[in-house]
């Protein structure tokens, strides 16, 4: 049996989810099936859902978290929960003893103030790149060029790994 993956492309905790409940039923039927599940989100609505998410042990939860900068959020994820509350629902789901991980993807400017706001709320972490080509007029308009660097990224994703293993947590650099 493999893993279901609620949702790597598309956020399943959107606003209308509050309302049709769509994916909290189909949490409760993988969780009655008995289905492995890792849910990503960037919406501390998941945590409605945390009744059905406890019961089930093979799921666990992730939050798209790409800095800890909420400036920069708001240029790149404008609709987006604020990091603050991001990293307070990790701690909810990781105190009730769900497994959780951090998705830092796309490591944006000021990710690495990330690796102090994370530990002891993630199982692990995983870092990506942005695809610079679709944002690179956002990093042009706010002069944020510099940030725009393979250089950058290695520097600041080596720097959250160096956190991590410090703190015991597991960190994947993707790409």
């Amino acid at each position: 049996m493999g893993e279901v993956w609620v949702s790597g492309v598309c956020d399943p905790y959107q606003p209308l989810e509050a309302k049709y409940c769509l994916t909290r039923k189909c949490l409760a039927i993988l969780a009655r099936h008995q289905w492995p599940v890792i849910i990503q989100t960037r919406s501390p609505l998941v945590l409605r859902d945390i009744d059905i998410i406890k019961t089930a042990p093979s799921f666990e939860v992730g939050f798209s978290v790409t800095t800890a900068d909420d400036n920069i959020r708001k240029l790149f994820e404008p609709h987006a929960p604020p990091i603050k509350e991001r990293i307070a629902a990790l701690a909810t789901l990781h105190k009730a003893g769900v497994r959780t991980y951090a998705m830092i993807a796309p490591l944006l400017p000021g990710a690495e103030g990330l690796s102090a706001l994370l530990p002891g709320k993630v199982d692990y972490i995983l870092i990506d790149k942005m695809n610079y080509n679709n944002a690179a007029r956002i990093y042009r308009e706010h002069n944020l060029t510099k940030y725009l660097t393979a250089e950058y990224f290695s520097k600041a994703a080596a720097e959250i790994s160096a956190a991590c293993k410090k703190s015991g947590i597991e960190c994947q650099v993707i790409c």
